[in-house]
């Protein structure tokens, strides 16, 4: 990617003062982003054509290798159109329905009665007694989920994570001085090089590890997540032998990697508590609950997945978005000059919408129910594709344009009307906020 630095006489300033997970779905991201010839732009007709549901129309929707190249919009505009409720078979499974339009996953996402997380939230079907070992804080219904998001959630809502603001800004504008020189044309990997490090340091920070430590936790994570990529990890699920695993997040030894940090971590925190995500996890609340250490583990083990894999290829996919759509990123700098909140905040939501990492997730019936004239049998692993319904046009007029004034802008990419909300949506949303407006300032023009 290149980027052309402002000079000082450009007029561009900042005025501001000193914010799940499936993996293919970043895998695709990641390669769109890093994989493109470095100086070139994309000609008009391709940014034209992306109006239009881009991807071939008949894509094996549950194949990781289908994301390589990017989200198959055309497979899943047809299915929203034709079969919104459609059954797919499974190579080493039971098979799934999919569920792919907004107004279909927004009703299957409010009623955990019916399609239940506690079966586990991917399509792999475990044993009982190795899901319960590894089981994490999305795998639960109330009233289990309730009490363990409770006592996990002050770190992440919305007042708390509003005073992080002034440290992830000079954290920004750390990164951003590290890679872009002041007046010259930069060439660089903007996923790796700044995506990756905001996130990464801004977690770091937030749990209290050396900042050493960084790149190993995320370097385990995205092992973690791309468990079926054998680019990510020496284990990937379904190449080799990955049994003796099993009892592991994501079927992964990365899993046991980040168990032993956390359990180090937390005789750490136990003997010397401190001012950071750590001990909050691990003090009791004000009714006396507490984690237990399986617990503790397997969500510091989502926390260190999730909380860097989504913002990051969240951000690349919105800068890369910017990038094809000049017009947008010179109104978005305008509005940023301006100190423009709403155009910002507007910005950020449809990034968020535009890049919907976290593809999907699985529900499992718990009864026979009727959806769309499909009969879901008890049992049925129901998948709700969260990167469907965010470009289904019955919500969202022209979804394939890329528009920062979009408004309403109702999208999933943290859930909705659901108690599985994502909990990272508040942090991340001020990271992509803050990332904007530290870098869009400085560069004339970017191109991919």
């Amino acid at each position: 990617m290149a980027f052309a630095r402002q000079s000082a006489g450009d007029g561009f300033t900042n005025p501001a003062a000193c914010s799940g997970h499936d993996r293919t779905a970043s895998r695709g991201i990641r390669h769109a982003t890093m994989l493109r010839s470095f100086g070139t732009k994309l000609p008009r007709e391709d940014r034209e054509f992306m109006r239009a549901a881009p991807g071939p129309v008949n894509a094996n929707i549950l194949d990781p290798d289908t994301y390589v190249h990017g989200f198959p919009h055309a497979t899943f505009e047809r299915l929203r159109k034709t079969d919104p409720v459609s059954w797919c078979d499974e190579e080493n499974g039971a098979g799934c329905w999919n569920v792919t339009c907004y107004e279909d996953l927004v009703s299957v996402s409010r009623d955990p009665q019916t399609y239940s997380n506690a079966e586990g939230v991917t399509l792999e079907e475990m044993d009982p007694a190795d899901f319960e070992a590894r089981r994490n804080m999305l795998e639960y219904d109330a009233p289990e989920h309730t009490r363990y998001r409770r006592m996990v959630s002050k770190p992440f809502n919305r007042r708390e994570v509003w005073t992080y603001e002034h440290g992830i800004r000079l954290l920004a504008r750390s990164v951003i001085d590290e890679t872009l020189p002041a007046g010259a044309t930069t060439r660089l990997d903007f996923t790796e090089e700044i995506a990756k490090q905001l996130p990464m340091r801004m977690l770091g920070r937030l749990l209290g590890v050396p900042d050493t430590d960084g790149p190993w936790l995320v370097e385990r994570g995205d092992a973690l997540l791309g468990n079926f990529d054998p680019e990510m990890t020496e284990h990937p699920v379904g190449l080799v032998d990955t049994d003796e695993f099993k009892a592991m997040p994501f079927r992964s030894p990365a899993g046991l990697d980040l168990y032993r940090y956390a359990e180090q971590q937390a005789l750490l925190r136990r003997a010397n508590p401190t001012d950071d995500v750590i001990s909050d996890l691990l003090a009791p609340t004000i009714d006396g609950e507490a984690l237990t250490d399986r617990e503790f583990k397997n969500f510091f083990v989502l926390l260190v997945g999730a909380g860097n894999d989504t913002t990051r290829y969240t951000m690349a996919a919105g800068i890369k978005a910017l990038a094809e759509h000049p017009e947008q990123m010179a109104r978005l700098q305008i509005a940023i000059n301006n100190g423009d909140s709403e155009v910002v905040n507007r910005a950020v939501e449809e990034v968020l919408r535009w890049g919907t990492v976290t593809m999907n997730f699985r529900r499992t019936a718990t009864r026979d129910v009727e959806l769309r004239g499909r009969t879901i049998k008890a049992g049925d692993k129901v998948l709700i594709w969260f990167t469907s319904a965010d470009y289904d046009d019955a919500v969202f007029t022209d979804p394939y344009r890329f528009d920062i004034d979009r408004w309403p802008n109702d999208h999933v990419a943290f859930g909705r009307m659901s108690p599985h909300l994502c909990l990272g949506a508040h942090l991340a949303r001020l990271e992509i906020k803050v990332l904007l407006e530290e870098l869009l300032p400085r560069v004339a023009s970017m191109e991919v």
